[in-house]
């Protein structure tokens, strides 16, 4: 894995990563918003299917313009599943609390999957665990606590499906980290598409019953299934040009915007511990961000 490019060199380009980050926050809280939209009408599931179908789509015609269809292929299959399977779980998880809390509590509670794949890392990577990471994982577990408030606010469904989606995006993280060092990325985001198809069409169906989407939240579907690519597109190109201490806290402009978006239109207030723990969560982050790069 290669470091990071350094901001003093001549072929860093923080303004250009500036523009890919804006555009993965647009895509982020673009997808909130569309997921909100029709989970009145889709269950989690039947959104991810055809999340997922969006997605195939795109990566194929992506790969065909690209003539790369040498790279798709299957070597390391319990690899690719057990990826995607934390990833599908953690989907659901986060769609279903999009729809059920405010948007600050969940970016909030999303943004500590780093700090779970800092302490997952030594058992499946071998990474060793500094003190520096310790004390991330600290502030950003003491900032999730502040955000959900147990005991002195009620532990909803919604909460814990946004506290579990960040372990499920942490697992996911880790999976992505073997895998890019054993195939190419369009392998890993084909098979993602297509297995993440099949499992979201057997779950929805275990009902007997597959709602298809109306007219009116056809066009939402199309937003999130393109938006969930776009966003980590972004964020790709982003890291290509500018190291990740410049492009992560633009992520970090995630929280406010949702925050400011679930206030103007759902009404959803925002409270002084919800900003608290943010803080904190995104502060352990910056902490990781900062050691890391002066490891490099």
């Amino acid at each position: 894995m290669t470091s990071a490019p350094d901001i003093t060199r001549p072929d860093s380009k923080p303004l250009v990563a500036a523009i890919w980050m804006l555009g993965a926050v647009a895509s982020f809280t673009s997808m909130a918003v569309a997921g909100r939209a029709v989970s009145l009408e889709l269950d989690t599931f039947e959104i991810m299917a055809y999340r997922s179908v969006v997605g195939v789509l795109i990566v194929t015609i992506a790969i065909t313009l690209r003539g790369r269809w040498n790279v798709i292929e299957l070597r390391h299959p319990m690899m690719h599943l057990g990826r995607n399977i934390a990833h599908f779980t953690a989907q659901n998880l986060w769609f279903f609390a999009i729809a059920t809390i405010p948007l600050a509590q969940v970016f909030a509670l999303e943004f500590s999957s780093p700090l779970w794949a800092l302490l997952l890392s030594p058992l499946f990577l071998g990474e060793r665990l500094t003190r520096a990471r310790i004390l991330s994982a600290c502030l950003g577990f003491t900032g999730i606590l502040l955000v959900a408030q147990p005991g002195a606010a009620p532990i909803t469904p919604g909460l814990i499906a946004a506290a579990a989606a960040a372990v499920g995006f942490a697992a996911t993280y880790i999976f992505t980290k073997r895998l890019t060092g054993l195939t190419h990325i369009l392998c890993i985001l084909f098979w993602m598409t297509v297995m993440q198809t099949v499992f979201g069409f057997v779950c929805a169906g275990i009902d007997g019953s597959i709602a298809v989407p109306s007219a009116a939240a056809l066009p939402w579907v199309a937003l999130i299934g393109a938006a969930g690519l776009c966003a980590h597109f972004c964020i790709a190109n982003a890291l290509r040009v500018a190291p990740a201490t410049v492009v992560m806290p633009f992520d970090f402009l995630r929280l406010p915007v949702a925050a400011l978006i679930g206030l103007l239109f759902y009404g959803e207030p925002v409270g002084i511990a919800v900003i608290a723990g943010a803080a904190l969560i995104l502060g352990g982050n910056w902490l990781n961000i900062r050691s890391e790069a002066k490891k490099s």
